[in-house]
C-alpha cells in the first residue's frame, strides 16, 4: 500500500531527482489543501512504484517554498528527473492530476 512521501530540505533533491514526482505544497490550516489531501493519499496508492507522490508542509519547510516561489497553496509541482515540468495552483480534481502524471510517465 503506497503512502505519500513527506519532503524536507534534507530529502527533497534525492527524492525528485529520478523519474516522475508530484509535489503538493500545502499547510494544515489551508481549507483547499485539506480537501485535496484524500486525493493525494489515493494517488500515492495508485501510483506506488510508478511515481513519487510527495507533500511539503509550507509552514515547516519555508526554505523549499521560497526556492520554488510558492506564493499560494495548494500548489502542485510536477518533476521529471529533477526538473520542474509543470504546475497546478489551487485544488484540482483527481482526474486532472492522474492525466498529468500519466503524460509524464
Amino acid at each position: 500500500m503506497g503512502q505519500y512521501i513527506e519532503l524536507t530540505k534534507d530529502n527533497f533533491d534525492a527524492t525528485v531527482k529520478e523519474g516522475v514526482s508530484l509535489v503538493d505544497f500545502w499547510a494544515p490550516w489551508c481549507g483547499p489543501c485539506r480537501m485535496l489531501s484524500p486525493v493525494i493519499d489515493k494517488l500515492a496508492q495508485d501510483y506506488a512504484g510508478i511515481a513519487n507522490i510527495c507533500k511539503v508542509n509550507t509552514d515547516e519547510q519555508e526554505e523549499l517554498s521560497a526556492k520554488f516561489g510558492i506564493r499560494s497553496i495548494p500548489t502542485i509541482l510536477f518533476f521529471k528527473n529533477g526538473e520542474v515540468v509543470d504546475q497546478m495552483i489551487g485544488a484540482t480534481s483527481e482526474q486532472a492530476l492522474k492525466d498529468k502524471l500519466d503524460s509524464l510517465k
